[in-house]
């Protein structure tokens, strides 16, 4: 609660996790980001991700303040790239993080979460379109 008060533009509200996963279902759009201990942050993400249609949609990360991050990349477990730590590159994350919404916007979909009215696409092709959006933005303050 104390870092709440650093973010006074943050709506903070306490919730019970059975309520909380409840809500997620019923009305999603009032979620921007959801802290919890580590064992209810395991489990309302995978709730969460069938909004998205795909568990591979949903990044997470658990966080102290006593060492480093355990982030949880959107692609599986990636044991190749365990226990680095992040870089530091909050532009060119934005970026990226920016591109991939806009290809997401432009309809663009890969088999896992395509879905009617969308463009089904292999993953080299989606990698394309992120790049090409990557490429057509003008750098923004993070």
């Amino acid at each position: 609660m104390e870092i709440a008060l650093e973010y006074p533009d943050v709506e903070l509200s306490h919730v019970y996790v059975d309520n909380a996963a409840m809500q997620l279902i019923r009305d999603p759009k009032q979620f921007d980001t959801i802290v919890t201990n580590n064992i209810f942050g395991d489990i309302l993400p995978d709730e969460a991700s069938m909004i998205t249609g795909s568990i591979g949609m949903l990044p997470s990360a658990s966080l102290g303040e006593s060492g480093p991050g355990l982030y949880e990349p959107i692609h599986g477990s990636a044991p190749d790239i365990a226990a680095q730590y992040g870089s530091g590159e909050e532009k060119a994350a934005k970026r990226i993080e920016d591109a991939v919404l806009d290809t997401l916007n432009r309809g663009f979909r890969t088999g896992d979460i395509y879905s009617t009215g969308t463009k089904l696409v292999g993953c080299k092709e989606m990698g394309e379109e992120v790049l090409k959006s990557v490429d057509s933005q003008v750098p923004s303050p993070v």
